[in-house]
Parts: C-alpha cells; structure tokens; sequence
C-alpha cells in the first residue's frame, strides 16, 4: 500500500467521523430522540420531552464534549460503579501508554526507518508515492547497527509497560477493597449458590438444604432459597408483557384503536374491540402464569440448586471456600451473585451437565473460529491488486484507475472485516449464556474472553499469515521458528493493520457515539408505537463488545510500535475518540446492571502482558532475522522478565479480585454489629433472591385480589 491509500482511507474516515460527530450534536437534541442519545437522563428525570420548539436545536453544539471532559473518577463511581471505573481507567492506560511509546516511535525509530534502504530510498519529492513498508524496520538494512535504536526502545518501552500495570493493578485493587468497605449490607457479600445437590427419595431439595447447613454451619446459616424450574413460566411472563405493552399503546392512541377495530370487522363482519380481545389473552395468560407458580411451588420441581444464606460475610465466604462432601461432585458452592445480576433461564442441576456443556461451548467456539478463517482469506485477497484482477478479471479496467484501486485494496478489506466480526459479539455472548454460568457478569465477562481471543486469531495470526491455517499451524507444532515466522509475516501486514485501525477504530468509536442501529430501530418502532411512549429500556455498556476491541488496538500498539511506529497516532487519536465518547455514554446513556467491584481489570491485564510477550518473541525474530545476533539474543530474557513479573502481580493482586481476604470481611462484619439496620436487612435478605418468574405479574386491575397462586406454596 502506498501513502496516498492511506491518506484516502484517513479522509473518508475523518469525514465520517466529522458526520457522526455533527449529527449527534443535532439529534441529540431533539425531544424524540431522547431514549436514543440520553435514556438514562430521561428515566432519572433529568431530562424532559418538549414538544416546544426551539431553534437553538438545529444548531450543532460542542457543550457535552466539556462535560464528559469535567467528569471526575468519583462522580463517575457514582454513575457506572467500579466496573465503569476500570473500563475509563483501560482507556487513559493506553493513552498513557501510547503517549511515551509514540514519543519514542515517530521522534526516534520513525526517522531510523526512513533512512534505511533495505526495500528503497524514500522518495521526498513524490511523497504520497511512497509504499507504506519505508517506514517500517523492514527498510533498515540487515546488520545495520542503527537496528540497535530499536533493541533499546523495546526494553524501555517493556519496562514502561510493566511499571504502569503494576500501579494501576495496585491503584484498581485498592479501589475494589474502598468500595467493599464503604458499600452497604449487600446481599450477595452474605449468600452463596449451591448446586449438584444430592437428591433423597425421603427429603425433598429444601429440607436437605436445611438440615445440612444446620447441622455444618449451626452458628452462622440463616435460611435457604430453592431454586425452581421456571424456564416455560418466564416465556409467559414475556409473553404477558408484550400484550400489556399493546394494551397501553391502544388506550393511549385512540385512532390506532379505531383502525384496528374497523379491521377486524372487515374480516368478522362484526365489531370487535381489539382491547378487550388483548385484555382476555392476557386474562388467560395471568391464569396459566398462577397455574404454573403452583406447579413450581411443588416438590417435585425443585432444582438441585438453592441460595443460602448466612448471618455474616465471614460464615458465607468460609462455606464458599471449604469443599462441603467427601464427593466434590455433591454440594458445589460458589459466590452468588447480586440479585439483579442472577441469571435465572439457566441452573445446571448436576456437575456433569455443567461440565459437557462447557465442553460442547469448547467445540463450538473452535469450528466458529476455524470457520470465520473464509471471510479473512477473502478480505486478504482484496489487499492484492494481481490477485483481484486473476480472479475478477472483469474488474482489470475499474482497477487500473488510481482512486478506485486505493479504496480497493485501502478501505475496502478493513469495512468487510469490520461488517464480518459484527456477528462475533453476540455469538460469544449466547455461547457463554448455555455454558452454565449464572450471573450476567460472568456470562459477559466468558464472552469478553472468547471474543478476545476470537480477535487476535482471526483479525491478527490469520491475516499475519494471509489467512492459511496451515502456515498458523506449522508455526504452532513448531515452537522454535515462531519468532522467525512472525518476523517475516508481522512486518508485511504493517499497512493493513495502520489501515484497519483507522476504518474500523475511528468508525466504530464514532458509530458508538451516534448509536446508529439503536436510532434505525427507534425509527422503525416509532412507525407502530405511539410518540408518547415513555416505557423504554436504559441500556447497559456492552462490555463484551468494548472491552475486546480497545485491547486489540492495545496489542496492535504494543506489537507494531518499533516495527511500524507509524500506527501510533492513529491509535492516539482512537483512543482520544475513545476517552471523550465512552465518558459521554457513561453520563448520559448507560446504567449498570450489575456490578462485579472491578473484576474485569484481571483480563485486562493478562491481555496487555500478552500483547508485551508477542512484541518480545517478534522482536527476537526480527533482529535475528536482521543479521543482529547479539541483539536477538540479549532480548531472549525479556518475556521471561515478563512472565516472571506477571506471576509477582498474580500472586500479589488477583486473589483481592477472586475474594475479599478475611481481614476485610470480619472488619466490616464488625462495623455492621454497631448499625440498628441489621435485623431488617436479614428479614429482607430471604427474599432477596426470589425467581421473578414466581413474583405476581401487575398486568390486571384486579392484581390485588390474584397476588396468591391456585395452589399455597409448599
């Protein structure tokens, strides 16, 4: 790729990025698009819909970029929790990061590169001429001692790296274990989850619970909850809403009532009232509900699942932590997670069906993975103008034109990639959902991971090695020539990966900002619902989606910063985009759903030392390759040191992200004892984790008179 695909590539991007920017200062403005661009304000009733209108509307405004530029680490705590916290905090460690690397990169390695030549001399009068690979270090020549800029800013660079982890991983925990002291009483500090548990012809599920922790934990258990099977009773209930929703719709739009009505005539030749129709089916559904509620109630539709519950945070950690039966298959313990975090469709009732589901999750990732190896091929095709014309040779003609071939072989690949991996996100996430998880934060953490690492085989080996699993898997049964491998391949995809990062990370950042699907689907619905709706639906971030694709320029960073420095300012004005806008939906779009203390840091965090062990084993390979043999081999201790320095912080940090030492949990055990709110919490904590398939659902006027199911609860 030459400068000018670049520079084409990096207007079409800015352009669109100028358009989404200026669109939103506008529509964000507009009363009916508040549950789009402010639907947290708009449910905490700080901002209202005004039909008046107002001139100052239709004028673009920069006000919200000042305001998430104001908003501190506090009242962001207060916002999102500790989890948004670590989210913004990944983000200012990168710009951190890529500050000093960038530093070094374009003031120092950048002009090496360009000085060499290895490929060619760079050509100062036909600048935008120049093919991308002048820049990079395949230009400095072999032996070349100028090579030895790039060994020292490797090691420098590393240990940079490694310092701010090690702060922000002490700073990160620190904070989790303020906001454990500072937290109220929460449910889910005092309950674990306890599954696989043994089945007796004589005791149903509840009174095994009962008689086991009372009998192991006498001083400390204090009740139980049985989880029970409610999967066709939570599709009734969401049934049940949907018409409810219809209900309200009509009675708040008497015209739509009339069509329907003068319809439904037409076709029955006679005039039916569709609200009375939708208030039986709903009638029906409320009494198959109540119906169902009894069922549940009854012994024989017990899961062999229960919440316990227990008087103190040390009685629940100790049960978490010791193994309950000489069987460890039986009476399986883990922290449960907070009320509004369980994930109620889906309780494994034994420890092999957990465990053969976590194996076919395995299976299936695998095949997705090895599968989406297709569009990459296609998309590495693209970037090669000879193979284009082999195999479309009715395209020879539109190629030989310059703008055409640039957008070609420029923009075209990164978009195809971008529109390809779009499916990736809720695939994992649904992947993770049959996994046996039971909390939406584990379920989203699971899918971080697998969408991580889905990333960097799909997006950085397969395209490193031009899509052939073959070449991936010669380089893998042949660990010795990994480093050399790499060497030749990573450098030659320097000038898709800089393109890559200005497609899809300028674009994305910025479609995040617009919100583009959520306006088209609000723009649909708007043409059946009424205007005035006010029920909606606040989102919560995507971490799943977010966190793997601002790590994946973190590693694109890492790993091309003294190979091709030339991607850093792309990625310094990502995640510039990136502070502003992620900062912006923090305010005024997302509220947590759940909040997990800020245990998503520890991927993170292994994620970054990844991306630092990969450049090390490339730069090995590099200077080898090179001629340099003494730098090749004075950088062989390099991932060591850093594998050696992540094993100090494994051992030093994670266990505070795992679980709260016993030192913290019997000083705020005692700091409870001295609070009058105790007794209440404790008569509240037993219903705290009630399966809201089993709650009465407030759909009829006459609610309160069907709040008890046909059949009392056992």
């Amino acid at each position: 790729m030459i400068v000018s695909a670049l520079l084409t590539s990096v207007g079409i991007n800015t352009a669109l990025c100028v358009l989404f920017f200026t669109l939103y200062s506008i529509l964000r403005k507009q009363p009916s698009n508040y549950e789009v661009y402010v639907p947290r304000l708009l449910a905490e009733g700080i901002s209202k819909r005004r039909s008046r209108f107002n001139l100052e509307r239709l004028i673009p405004s920069a006000g919200w970029v000042a305001k998430a530029w104001r908003l501190s680490e506090e009242e962001l705590l207060s916002l999102s929790g500790l989890d948004g916290v670590v989210f913004m905090r990944m983000i200012t460690f990168s710009l951190k990061m890529f500050t000093f690397a960038g530093m070094i990169g374009m003031l120092v390695i950048l002009p090496v590169n360009c000085w060499g030549n290895q490929l060619k001399d760079i050509d100062v009068v036909d600048f935008v001429s120049n093919s991308l690979d002048v820049f990079t270090i395949s230009n400095v020549n072999s032996g070349s001692h100028w090579l030895w800029v790039h060994f020292i800013a490797v090691y420098i660079v590393s240990g940079f790296i490694c310092m701010l982890l090690f702060f922000e991983y002490k700073y990160i925990s620190s904070k989790r274990i303020s906001y454990f002291y500072s937290s109220e009483p929460q449910p889910h500090h005092f309950t674990i989850l306890v599954h696989s548990i043994p089945t007796s012809s004589s005791n149903s599920i509840s009174d095994s619970v009962e008689r086991f922790f009372s009998e192991l934990y006498p001083s400390t258990y204090l009740s139980h909850v049985v989880v029970r099977r409610t999967g066709k009773i939570h599709s009734l209930v969401s049934e049940a809403k949907k018409l409810y929703k219809r209900v309200t719709q009509l009675r708040s739009d008497p015209t739509r009532q009339k069509r329907m009505n003068r319809g439904i005539s037409g076709i029955f030749r006679q005039k039916t009232n569709v609200i009375e129709e939708y208030q039986k089916k709903l009638e029906n559904i409320e009494e198959s509900v109540r119906f169902k509620q009894s069922e549940a109630s009854l012994a024989g539709e017990e899961a062999r699942a229960a919440f316990v519950f227990f008087r103190s945070r040390l009685g629940a950690a100790t049960a978490f932590h010791i193994k309950q039966s000489v069987n460890p298959t039986h009476w399986i313990t883990e922290f449960a997670p907070e009320p509004r975090d369980v994930y109620w469709p889906f309780f494994s009732e034994s420890f092999m069906r957990r465990w053969i589901s976590k194996l076919v999750v395995v299976v299936v990732c695998t095949l997705f993975t090895i599968s989406f190896l297709l569009p990459v091929v296609f998309v590495q095709g693209l970037t090669n103008l000879n193979e284009l014309e082999i195999l479309f040779p009715f395209l020879t003609s539109l190629l030989s034109i310059k703008f055409f071939s640039q957008i070609v072989t420029g923009y075209l690949p990164s978009l195809i990639l971008q529109l390809f991996l779009k499916v990736v996100p809720p695939a994992m996430k649904f992947l993770s959902s049959i996994q046996g998880y039971i909390s939406h934060s584990d379920i989203e953490m699971s899918a971080s991971r697998k969408v991580l690492w889905f990333t960097v085989w799909n997006v950085f080996f397969a395209s490193v090695f031009s899509g052939s699993i073959l070449s991936m898997l010669q380089a893998i049964l042949d660990p010795k020539n990994i480093p050399a491998k790499l060497a030749v391949a990573v450098p030659a995809q320097a000038s898709f990966f800089i393109t890559y990062v200005v497609t899809q990370g300028w674009t994305s950042v910025s479609s995040e900002l617009f919100r583009v699907i959520p306006f088209l689907f609000c723009r649909i619905t708007r043409l059946f619902t009424s205007p005035d709706e006010d029920e909606f639906e606040v989102p919560s971030i995507p971490y799943h989606k977010d966190i793997p694709r601002v790590l994946f320029f973190g590693l694109l960073g890492i790993t091309y910063f003294f190979l091709a420095p030339l991607i850093l300012p792309f990625l310094l004005a990502y995640f510039c985009l990136a502070y502003i806008i992620y900062r912006n939906q923090f305010i005024n779009v997302y509220a947590p759903k759940y909040d997990t203390a800020g245990k998503f840091w520890p991927v993170i965090h292994n994620s970054m030392i990844f991306s630092l062990v990969l450049m090390q084993i490339i730069a090995v390979g590099i200077f080898a390759l090179k001629k340099l043999s003494m730098a090749s081999t004075l950088a062989m201790p390099l991932p060591v040191l850093t594998l050696l320095f992540n094993e100090y912080c494994r051992k030093r940090f994670l266990p505070i992200f795992v679980a709260y030492s016993a030192e913290s949990l019997i000083k705020k055990d005692r700091q409870d004892q001295t609070g009058a709110t105790m007794t209440q919490f404790y008569e509240n904590l037993v219903n705290a984790y009630k399966d809201p398939a089993l709650l009465p659902l407030p759909y009829l006027p006459n609610y309160d008179n069907l709040q008890t199911p046909l059949i009392p609860q056992a």
